[in-house]
């Protein structure tokens, strides 16, 4: 087989002059679902897209029904079938790209892949038969790219929104109010994982299966805050290849366009769960891998739709692929908010340090002091904006461990972070973060402790660096007394000076300084001492 040219996945290594001779931009998103492989090649005009979000004219879309779900869900792993047939279906969206000449595209695999225990080898095998990078994402990451698409088509600034996005093997429900994400959660439902566990052979439900289906959405249903039962959301908003058939069956004006009858859903649902899948396809003009997960699919969403006492469900017709490709046109044309994008994942370790009652004062301050060395030994470290912002999540969240018991909290806060919704962050930052909690205090960073180890060499080293910062930001608060009022550090004949303003004495945090300076020293090679004003 003649070796494939690549397209980057990654948008921040596209060049924005590549293709100047073109007068339209072109990018792909790909994703890989517990149901269906969905892509859509789109253009954008350079112009307009440089200077706003513009319009995309569609060059191509492809759909193939995979159905991984169906392995993952009963067996755990990916059938040997399953990863053919889905390396086939890329490979002929991969033909698709270079066609028509793609500059920047990305590929995400979702619930079915990332819950598969052979899921590596389909991301190996997708790269080497077809020539796409597939990249598995978590709940939060699918969330986050759906919530922006809905942003991007509806208007949500002055409104409390919840989003739900019903997929093949997770339902992903995130909150947004007046514009600005409060928390996202992925839950365990999705529509084949039901139809796998409740459902049975042609796609018939009876009234036991319907009642056993419902009390698990309900049992998933529990784990989500408690603002959906709350009254505080005023929008309900539907995305998926379910809900956009679902406002075709059961249709309601809304002020933003097509939505769903929460009233007409319940009566259709009645309808056609006695029906057998082929008795629905054919009456409603389903098509066969719709007409059996639409079941589940309605019952989700009612079961939301009368927890919230809302009688509409807004289906804006927005999707994963669509956020994905808003995401990589933004960047592509340096338009990506980063600001607000850092932003995002702080709000998110916040609502993280007060879920598990942190020491909010504390973290803060840390996280200020850790941001202010990290810029005055820019010339020294070399790492990236973004490693910055990973310091200052892991210095606002090291002391989270003190939630489940102060002996060994670092430990304790290690899991809590890494297995806690970050949004914004991706799983490999998401354990550095982790890291860094772990080592805030005790011993240095080791390969041989679970997490670290996991890491790849670059990853380890970068938590080395920002383990050595956090720990001289978290000794000059040794006390938890706000007692440094501002911190000022600067490299002077080859030593780190931190001056500090301090209103009472701070005999302890120099003292806790210089005990815990060891690897600050070892990866900077250079002593670090507190002047005091």
């Amino acid at each position: 087989m003649a070796k494939r040219r690549h397209v980057r996945p990654r948008v921040a290594n596209a060049h924005p002059l590549r293709y100047l001779c073109r007068a339209m931009a072109r990018f792909a998103a790909i994703d890989v679902g517990s149901n269906a492989m969905r892509a859509r090649i789109v253009e954008l005009d350079r112009v307009r897209g440089a200077a706003s979000a513009g319009a995309f004219r569609e060059l191509a879309s492809q759909r193939a029904p995979l159905r991984l779900g169906r392995d993952v869900f009963r067996l755990g792993a990916l059938s040997p079938r399953a990863i053919a047939a889905t390396c086939d279906a890329l490979r002929r969206v991969r033909d698709a790209m270079d066609d028509a000449r793609v500059e920047v595209y990305r590929a995400v695999a979702t619930s079915a892949v990332r819950e598969a225990k052979n899921g590596a080898v389909l991301v190996e095998r997708a790269e080497r038969e077809a020539g796409v990078r597939l990249e598995i994402i978590e709940g939060v990451e699918e969330a986050r790219l759906v919530a922006l698409a809905v942003e991007r088509r509806l208007e949500l600034a002055e409104r409390s929104a919840l989003l739900v996005d019903v997929g093949g093997g997770s339902t992903e429900v995130t909150l947004v109010q007046r514009g600005h994400t409060r928390w996202s959660q992925s839950l365990q439902v999705g529509t084949v994982r039901l139809l796998e566990a409740f459902g049975s052979e042609g796609g018939a439900w009876t009234p036991k299966q319907l009642a056993m289906l419902d009390r698990q959405i309900d049992r998933a249903l529990v784990e989500a805050p408690r603002e959906l039962s709350s009254g505080n959301v005023d929008l309900l908003v539907g995305t998926g290849g379910n809900v956009d058939s679902l406002a075709v069956l059961c249709p309601a004006p809304t002020p933003d366009g097509t939505g769903v009858d929460v009233g007409r859903m319940r009566a259709l649902l009645v309808t056609i769960a006695p029906l057998t899948a082929e008795a629905r396809a054919e009456r409603y003009a389903l098509r066969p891998d719709r007409a059996d997960v639409i079941v589940p699919a309605a019952a989700i969403l009612l079961r939301l739709a009368e927890r919230l006492r809302i009688g509409t469900i807004a289906a804006p017709g927005v999707g994963l692929k669509e956020g994905i490709l808003e995401e990589i046109a933004a960047r592509h044309f340096s338009r990506w908010d980063t600001g607000a994008e850092e932003q995002l994942v702080l709000e998110a370790a916040l609502r993280l340090g007060r879920r598990y009652r942190f020491d909010e004062p504390h973290g803060l301050l840390v996280a200020n002091a850790a941001a202010t060395l990290f810029d005055a030994l820019t010339s020294k470290h070399g790492l990236a904006r973004r490693d910055r912002l990973l310091l200052h999540t892991g210095a606002l969240l090291h002391d989270v461990g003190d939630f489940v018991r102060y002996e060994g909290h670092h430990k304790h806060g290690q899991y809590l972070i890494e297995h806690g919704d970050l949004m914004g962050l991706t799983p490999v930052e998401r354990r550095v973060v982790a890291c860094l909690a772990r080592y805030h205090r005790k011993g240095p960073p080791d390969p041989a402790h679970e997490g670290y180890g996991a890491l790849g060499r670059d990853d380890r080293q970068r938590v080395r660096v920002l383990t050595a910062l956090l720990r001289i930001a978290d000794a000059l608060d040794r006390e938890h007394r706000g007692k440094v009022k501002a911190v000022r550090p600067v490299v002077e004949r080859g030593k780190l000076v931190v001056r500090v303003d301090a209103e009472t004495s701070i005999d302890l945090e120099e003292w806790t300084l210089a005990h815990k300076a060891g690897l600050f020293r070892e990866v900077f090679g250079m002593d670090v001492v507190v002047v005091a004003n």
